[in-house]
Order: structure tokens, then sequence, then C-alpha cells
């Protein structure tokens, strides 16, 4: 929306100057007069040129994270708690900022307010880093009277996020870093160890077993496709992005990770624990609880059980309890829809799912701790089979040549 800098009087006759979002001069008229202010002039707004902005521009901002999002929020819950008006809290957050992205990302919102927007408006502007979730929030916060602790609850939130992506995470960095391994060291051998062994081989013109030539025939094939092979690969990765890209393909991505033997359960208890604490938050904020459901989809990052999630919304909506909707979804265990029936029926949903999600979030931390536990018979095993087929493969037909010259 274009900006308009405007000068103009008061009802004290005081000059008075800013700079106004409006669709045109007109409507920028009427808000002024609205505000008591009798326009002189209005142009449209044109930003100062500045060899760092320019340069900015072209670098690109500095992109704003998880970990400045969430100083963000506890810095704005302590000023406001503490009675700062938040233009003040901006301007000293902008002021004291280090991270390059976050100052200009306050400079803007600050700049915003000054316009005449409320904070939820500004803060919606900025899509790519406050979600749907953090503008409903502070706008219930600002419409409550009641800012200051809605960011404390979002500061607790995201951190409860942060937490959960960073454990799903972390447990399955070592089985990633454990296939990765097995599969530079299958590169390895079958372009440097095998072509060795053949020569060798072809060298006492002996008679190979079928575990060999089997070798040696994926070694060869290996080395004369090797650029079709890679081309293939980059090829598939391209076309399975572009795929996942799609809401039918994400759908059957988020399906397929939930129906894995191990990591399967973390990443859907880790999903829900995330919805149900968020809508309770949602819930306990004065949010409507279909507006909530929606936001809690949101916030899992699984297209499937946001499929269910909302499913759960059109079910309320047409006039069902959430207890009968949980059960048409399909993805909450019978202790958790007991749970929710004792909440509708005191009256304390919000509380119980609040406790739904700290139930999660504990059988999310015992899986984590026993996930590696389970996954390391399994690599085991593979790394074994590996191994056997390698000694079977090169060392039976130097043992059989050994025996030969003992004859």
């Amino acid at each position: 929306m274009p900006q308009f800098d405007w000068f103009g009087r008061n009802a004290s006759q005081d000059a008075v100057s800013g700079v106004l979002e409006s669709p045109g001069r007109l409507q920028a008229a009427e808000v002024l007069a609205a505000q008591g202010i009798v326009p002189v002039t209005i142009e449209p707004h044109a930003e100062p040129v500045d060899a760092r902005d320019t340069l900015r521009r072209l670098l690109g901002r500095q992109r704003v994270g998880d970990v400045e999002l969430l100083l963000f929020t506890r810095q704005m819950h302590t000023l406001l708690r503490s009675g700062v008006p938040i233009l003040r809290a901006l301007r000293a957050l902008q002021e004291s900022a280090t991270h390059s992205g976050l100052a200009d990302l306050l400079d803007e919102l600050r700049q915003a307010l000054d316009s005449g927007h409320e904070l939820s408006q500004a803060l919606a502007r900025h899509d790519d880093v406050f979600d749907a979730f953090f503008v409903a929030m502070v706008q219930v916060g600002e419409s409550t009277g009641r800012l200051g602790e809605v960011f404390d609850a979002l500061h607790r939130h995201l951190e409860f996020q942060r937490l959960m992506r960073e454990q799903v995470a972390g447990a399955l960095r070592y089985p990633k870093f454990v296939v990765a391994a097995m599969a530079v060291a299958i590169s390895v051998i079958n372009l440097f160890v095998i072509p060795a062994f053949a020569k060798v081989f072809d060298n006492l013109h002996a008679e190979l077993p079928l575990m060999t030539r089997i070798l040696i025939g994926g070694s060869n094939l290996f080395l004369d496709t090797w650029p079709v092979l890679l081309a293939a690969l980059v090829g598939a990765v391209f076309v399975w992005r572009r795929a996942v890209a799609t809401p039918r393909g994400r759908l059957w991505w988020d399906r397929w990770k939930l129906a894995l033997p191990i990591a399967g359960k973390v990443l859907r208890k880790g999903a829900l624990a995330r919805a149900c604490r968020s809508l309770a938050l949602a819930m306990k904020s004065g949010v409507p609880a279909l507006q909530g459901l929606q936001f809690a989809g949101a916030v899992t990052d699984n297209a499937y059980i946001e499929g269910a999630i909302l499913g759960m919304r059109t079910a309320v909506e047409h006039g069902e309890s959430v207890l009968a909707a949980c059960r048409k979804a399909g993805i909450f265990t019978p202790i958790v829809l007991q749970m929710v029936m004792v909440g509708e029926e005191t009256g304390r949903l919000d509380e119980m799912l609040d406790e739904v999600g700290a139930l999660y979030q504990r059988e999310v931390e015992y899986e984590l701790k026993s996930m590696s536990q389970q996954i390391e018979p399994v690599l085991i095993l593979v790394l074994g089979a590996m191994v056997l087929v390698l000694a079977l493969g090169v060392f039976m037909p130097m043992w059989d040549l050994g025996r030969a010259a003992l004859k």
C-alpha cells in the first residue's frame, strides 16, 4: 500500500506532520480529518536514499530466526509489563539489537505504528517472520488489554516449539550420519577397492565365485555409468522436491513419514504435542475454538495431521462436540480422548489440552532417549551384511587360490 507524507494543523492550530499509509490522497485526507487534523499538503512518500539501505537490499536482509523471535517476545513482555509504551519499547529494542535483520524489522514495525496501524496489522505485513497464529494472539492481546501476558505466552509457546524440533532433529542426526557414511563407504569400495582386486584376479586367470563376479560386475557398472547415475540421482531429487511442494505430494510424504517404524511415532507425537499446546494457548487467550483449531493445525508442520485437525474444525462447526471430533479424527490415543471428555464436562478444556500437550511431550522425550537404542541394532545388521558380502566376494577367491597352492 502506498505511503504519503502529510502536513497539516490540529485542533490547536499547531503544525503537525507525518507519514500515512493509504490507498490514495483522498482516503488519506479522510483519515486525517477523522483524527481532527486539517491537511495542508499530502504528497507521495519518498524513501531517502542511503548507501547502507541500498547494499542491504542488494544482499538481502539478514533472516530473523527462532532465536531472534524468542528474544523479541521475551523483551516485549518485560517492557510492556513494566508499563513502557509500545513505540518506546520498539525503539529501545531497535537501538539495542545486534542482529541487523531484527533491527530492520523493528524499525519497519515502528514506522507502521507511527502511521496509525495496530501492532497486529504491522506484524501481519511480515508473514515470513510472524505466522497467522502469532498475529492472531497479538490481536487478542490488543483487544483485551493483556498484550504483555500474550507476549509471555507466545515466548513459552515458541520455546516449546523450538525444543520439540531440536529434540527430533537431534535424535535423527545419528542415523542420518551413519547412512551417509555407509553411502560414502560403498562408493569408495566400488571406485577403488573392488577394481584393485579385480586386476589381481584377472592376472591369476582363476575361476571366480558367484559373489565375486557380482561385486566386480556391480563395480564395473558403477564406474561405466556413474555420470548417468549421478544425473539420475539429481533428477530424482529435483522431481521429488517438486512433487513434495504440491499439496497432494506433501500430504503423501507427511503421511508416509508417520508410518516409519521407529521415527514415525516420534514425529506423530511431536506434531500432536504442538497442536494441543497451541490450541490450549489460543483458548486461554480468548481465541474462538474454530479459529484455534485452524491455528493448531497450521503449527503441526505435517499436512496429514493438519488435515485431520481441520476435519475436527469442520465437525465442531457443524455442531459436534470436541470429543466427537477427536474420535472422528482418529489421531488421538484413548487416554487423550478421556482427558478431552473430562475437560469438556468440567468446562476446563484448555487446561486438559495443555495437559495432553505435556503428556505427548514427555512421551516424545522418552521415545527420543530410546530411539538410538532401537536404531543401533538395525544399523549394525546392515553394516554386518555389507562386511559379509565384501568378505565373501573378495577373500573367498584368495582362500581358494591359497588352498590350490598348498595342494
